[in-house]
């Protein structure tokens, strides 16, 4: 199977439908399937064959879109880019991945190629992830593997032919491709295009579009819901489907109270091809969990404590095939027998919903202690003066780690040390308040508005 047959499929039954919508044209499915034969076309024309890597290194647009099916109507590769990434972080990741070119906008030809017979196991892409190490690997998603997470959460958010989602996230991240671009085009949605998130205008935007469903992170509902305080007409949204990192229970009901949607909570990662759990419409929410495996994905919890938690795996058709070029990586990430571990801890209720604890890097172990950032984080969170919360731990001479707490303060609140101390030492144990308090301007974060931990120094923190 070769997912530009299910943009084609789309085309012959929607084709005057839009598929695309951005702030200055509205692209239908018969203008992106003509505008993605004639992209590979262009690939053809500058030598690109079956099996080629090519890397992507433009903004979200038809382009983009027209170039991404375009490289999979051949057959080829796409290695996806950030646009905010530096020169030599550019430089590395061609290198890895051994691009036959690096593309800043489509190329067109005339001549349209016929799709290429491709197998459910054959690369499509290859999207970096540098989890907490910050070494870059090439995970390896396929066409079987990228259809199976779309159809799994096109399903879940019954997905359909009247939606609108909101295409904020770059399309260089599997949020952006998977849900965003080929769960959608594939039910004959349309994909309001977002080039960069600003709250104010991607509200306007939604709103001018209709937007259905919002995919994105819990920063980006953070800001949503202070742009509505000053806005007079809100977009039609019916469901929020947010990852990439915790939702802390507050900043959930908050965003459900403003747009009057449901929230779900779910749980995805580059090396699942895109979202691994979350909620079905109708199925009963719990406060704090991201849901349950989606479609055929089963889920195990290893090395399990006493409480249940432990290490988060999961096997099924959407794991990825491996990392790049990358044999020890690949062996130490999937076990012979299909399991990937996430490197997350977690635990699974009575009911089969799987609550995430924390990254096992982010484990902060205070006097032989285990402080789970996640469960401060919730409690910093609720209390009215914080916008946005982190937890981290640093390191001291006799305890080995005290927690730490990076707080943004709401414009309005005047807060103190004293009191975020005195609000979390009233709700959690007396060996996870944060001894350290720091108050920011704000916090690093990955273009798609998930916190950069291992980017806070807490070396400065110490001081």
């Amino acid at each position: 199977m070769n997912l530009a047959s299910l943009l084609a499929h789309a085309a012959s039954s929607h084709a005057g439908r839009p598929a695309l919508l951005l702030e200055d044209e509205h692209v239908s499915y018969g203008e992106l399937e003509s505008r993605t034969a004639e992209a590979a076309a262009g690939l053809r024309a500058r030598g690109v064959v079956r099996g080629d890597r090519v890397a992507l290194l433009f903004p979200n647009g038809a382009d983009y879109v027209a170039c991404l099916f375009g490289l999979w109507r051949l057959g080829a590769v796409a290695v996806p880019l950030n646009v905010l990434l530096a020169p030599p972080e550019i430089e590395a990741r061609i290198a890895l991945s051994g691009a036959k070119l690096l593309l800043t906008e489509a190329p067109r030809a005339p001549e349209a190629p016929e799709p290429a017979a491709c197998r459910t196991e054959d690369p499509a892409a290859i999207l970096f992830t540098s989890g907490t190490a910050g070494v870059p690997k090439g995970a390896v998603l396929t066409h079987g593997s990228i259809a199976a997470a779309a159809a799994s959460v096109a399903d879940a958010l019954s997905l359909g032919p009247d939606d609108v989602v909101l295409g904020a996230a770059p399309f260089s991240h599997v949020l952006g491709l998977s849900t965003g671009i080929v769960a959608t085009l594939s039910r004959g949605g349309a994909v309001a295009v977002e080039r960069r998130f600003d709250a104010e205008r991607t509200l306007a935007h939604m709103v001018e579009t209709g937007t259905t469903i919002l995919l994105g992170v819990p920063a980006m509902c953070i800001a949503l819901c202070e742009a509505a305080r000053s806005a007079s007409v809100l977009p039609p949204i019916r469901i929020a489907h947010v990852g990439g990192a915790a939702v802390p229970v507050e900043v959930g009901r908050a965003f459900e109270s403003t747009f009057r949607a449901e929230l779900y909570e779910g749980y995805g990662l580059t090396e699942m091809s895109g979202i691994a759990t979350t909620y079905v419409a109708g199925q009963r929410r719990k406060p704090g969990s991201v849901g349950k495996p989606l479609g055929s994905t089963e889920v195990q919890i290893v090395d399990a404590d006493g409480r249940g938690v432990g290490e988060v795996r999961f096997r099924g058709p959407s794991v990825v095939a491996g990392y790049w070029e990358d044999a020890e990586a690949t062996a130490a990430a999937i076990s012979p027998d299909g399991w990937l571990a996430t490197g997350d801890l977690g635990y699974l209720d009575d009911d089969g919903y799987l609550f995430l604890v924390d990254r096992k890097q982010d484990l902060v172990i205070r006097g032989g202690y285990n402080v789970y950032p996640r469960e401060v984080e919730e409690v910093l969170y609720a209390h009215p003066g914080v916008l946005e919360a982190a937890v981290v731990g640093v390191a001291h001479e006799t305890l080995g780690e005290e927690v730490a707490a990076l707080i943004v303060p709401r414009p309005e609140a005047a807060l103190t040390v004293a009191e975020i101390q005195e609000w979390a030492k009233e709700r959690v144990a007396a060996y996870k308040y944060p001894r350290i308090v720091v108050f920011v301007d704000a916090l690093p974060k990955t273009p798609t508005g998930k916190i950069l931990k291992r980017e806070i120094d807490s070396e400065q923190l110490c001081r």
